[in-house]
């Protein structure tokens, strides 16, 4: 019998319309659980339990699309129907469950809440070991909590509940408490069906990092929790991603908006940001190799790069992979450590040629579904200084 994970997402959410697929990180936010569990050595299958259809949609999309390129296995993943009356404002998580369990065969079930992003596959696994342990009939995640905790009688009069006043306790010597995170529990099909909750029995507690404790219920929260996922997957991509040596970058719809500007006497314009031109000067004065692969032949275009002392400029080229190679060449770069910024399918090759390539939020479909990381950001607000910000920091 398998071991199941089960996340329910609901498009009826009031406080923020569709939150489930709600960017963060360049990503829907159910998108970080479902690859947390699909992670998951203990999981067999992932349900994702919908009443959405644009919700079923985009999940859809993101699995395939991380099957295709090879960078999240999402094979365990299969989004079902949730019922109507499973998905109203009053329905319980325990009732959509139990809609579940009436109705799939499962030995073991991990509820994971989608509003959860830090959660990671290590911690399902984590939670799993001790709900094998003998004696064991749940498992909850838990944050251990060091805040001096009061309660107020009727009157008014407060008294400390967890701790002296009188001799109060060094952080590093006060055990604090556990409080639940919301972002798994683990039971039995048959202490679900028997009962009608998520946690019964003999119930052991698995500790998740301090950063866990935050859920996202306001719209505040996701301003918070993406700096965070930013930071953690910084690291990730540290540790795995070859050293940039060299950034190349397209120019219209990456540095510029993509729009084609007139004056009334003909003369061609194009809007650049600052903001991207400050992250490439700060990584050229690092020592990276900075330049522009454009298939454009524009005098505003190379001046540009020459304000900003990029190292070269590649203009009205046809073919991106042999003037990367060029470039790379020219400089005594390994193409594995260049970063390919690129927005068109002219540019889909020579991403694939470079060791790590990004583009803007609104790339063609096309680049998206290649790049390694996908911008929040347009391309001409900001999205190249974004990238690089994300990638190598400045």
């Amino acid at each position: 019998m398998e071991t199941v994970a089960f996340i329910p997402v609901r498009g009826g959410s009031k406080s923020i319309p569709l939150k489930n697929i709600k960017e963060i990180c360049g990503q829907p936010l159910v998108y970080w659980t479902v690859a947390a569990a699909c992670g998951a050595k203990c999981i067999d299958k992932v349900y994702i339990a919908t009443d959405s259809a644009e919700i079923r949609a985009a999940v859809e999309r993101f699995s395939r699309k991380g099957i295709e390129n090879g960078n999240q296995d999402f094979s365990k993943a299969v989004v079902i129907d949730r019922s109507p009356e499973n998905a109203s404002d009053t329905a319980s998580t325990e009732s959509v469950m139990l809609e579940f369990a009436e109705k799939y065969d499962f030995e073991n079930i991990v509820l994971v809440q989608a509003t959860s992003p830090m959660l990671e596959s290590c911690d399902i696994d984590g939670g799993f070991e001790l709900f094998e342990k003998p004696e064991t009939d749940s498992v909850l995640s838990v944050v251990r909590q060091k805040r001096f905790l009061w309660d107020a009688d009727e009157k008014g009069y407060a008294t400390a509940s967890n701790y002296d006043f009188k001799n109060r306790p060094r952080r590093q010597e006060f055990d604090g408490y556990l409080m639940e995170n919301g972002a798994f529990y683990i039971t039995s099909k048959v202490s679900l069906m028997a009962s009608k909750n998520r946690l019964s029995g003999k119930i052991r507690a698995y500790e998740m990092g301090e950063d866990s404790a935050l859920e996202i219920d306001e719209p505040n929260d996701f301003i918070i929790i993406e700096a965070l996922l930013r930071k953690r997957e910084k690291q990730k991509n540290a540790d795995t991603m070859p050293e940039i040596k060299m950034v190349i970058t397209d120019c219209d719809g990456c540095l510029t908006d993509g729009g084609m500007y007139y004056s009334e006497n003909g003369d061609e314009l194009k809007k650049f940001n600052t903001k991207d031109g400050m992250a490439l000067s700060r990584i050229h004065d690092k020592g990276i190799i900075t330049g522009i692969i454009t298939g454009e032949n524009r005098e505003l275009n190379k001046r540009r790069a020459n304000k900003l002392h990029m190292d070269f400029i590649e203009m009205g080229i046809k073919d991106k992979v042999a003037s990367l190679q060029a470039v790379c060449d020219r400089f005594g770069v390994d193409p594995k450590n260049v970063l390919y910024i690129g927005d068109d399918i002219n540019d889909i090759e020579a991403m694939k040629a470079a060791g790590i390539c990004a583009c803007p939020q609104n790339a063609m479909p096309q680049v998206v579904a290649i790049a390694d990381y996908i911008s929040n950001v347009r391309g001409g607000d900001g999205a190249v200084r974004d990238i690089i910000e994300h990638l190598i920091g400045i």
